[in-house]
């Protein structure tokens, strides 16, 4: 039995006897039936150390969306792409696993400088044990704080040291993530919903026309947006969209 199913299977016992506590003491369960004897661990310590470490490592990787939503530029850039195709209307198209993946390497294109700096400066002399875990990780999140905090405006980032009751640091790099995080959050929620309101200009226009044209033509059972579409999208065409929209983007991290 490997640790993953160990692990699985202590989770799954822990919750029955929670949940019917009756059953199992008049039963007598007996763990040892599932090949799990913990009496051993007095005996093989590390096991059950490594078994520990098993656990947090899966309940951390859990929290790897959220720090890449959260910390990288993924929010700003798939907000403005859907954003984009709710302006031209096109319903799913492109279908939401495209908009994810552009964003997803967009997003890695804009952070590898970043993440280059943790690697080299961080990561790399950690794995070769010429600094401690903790110089690791306070050197390792100067890079990425760095970024946040240049995307971040101080109106947002003043809101949450307010809030917890903070005083006003010399040094911004001295603050937490717990504070940085979601100062960086609605302030690149903020830039995406501007770039997001801009986008919707030209379609907008586009829409209006189309509509007005119609109704002087007494053409009101046509739906306007039938009309549109192919206009907005030739117009999208002619005017390389996807090349300033993704220029606008890189452009606003720099």
């Amino acid at each position: 039995m490997n640790k993953r199913q160990l692990i699985i299977i202590v989770l799954l016992l822990a919750s029955f006897a929670v949940l019917f506590p009756d059953q199992v003491s008049a039963t007598g369960l007996d763990l040892s039936d599932f090949g799990i004897n913990f009496s051993s661990s007095e005996n093989e310590p590390q096991a059950l150390v490594d078994t520990v470490k098993v656990f947090i490592l899966l309940t951390v990787l859990t929290l790897v969306p959220a720090f890449l939503i959260l910390t990288t530029c993924f929010t700003r850039v798939v907000v403005v792409l859907s954003f984009l195709r709710s302006a031209i209307g096109s319903q799913q198209t492109p279908p939401n696993q495209v908009l994810m993946g552009l964003a997803l390497f967009i997003t890695l294109f804009v952070m590898q400088p970043v993440y280059t700096q943790v690697m080299d400066q961080a990561v790399t002399p950690y794995l070769s044990e010429e600094i401690t875990q903790e110089e690791a990780f306070d050197i390792g999140s100067r890079p990425i704080k760095k970024f946040m905090l240049e995307q971040t405006r101080e109106k947002d980032l003043a809101l949450f040291m307010r809030a917890s009751n903070m005083e006003n640091l010399d040094d911004p790099m001295e603050l937490s993530f717990t504070v940085i995080v979601p100062a960086f959050t609605i302030s690149e929620l903020r830039m995406a919903f501007s770039i997001g309101f801009i986008l919707f200009l030209p379609f907008l226009v586009m829409d209006i026309v189309v509509s007005s044209i119609l109704m002087s033509m007494g053409m009101f059972m046509l739906p306007p947006v039938m009309i549109s579409l192919p206009f907005k999208l030739l117009l999208f065409i002619l005017v390389d969209g996807w090349y300033l929209v993704v220029e606008s983007l890189l452009r606003s991290f720099s």
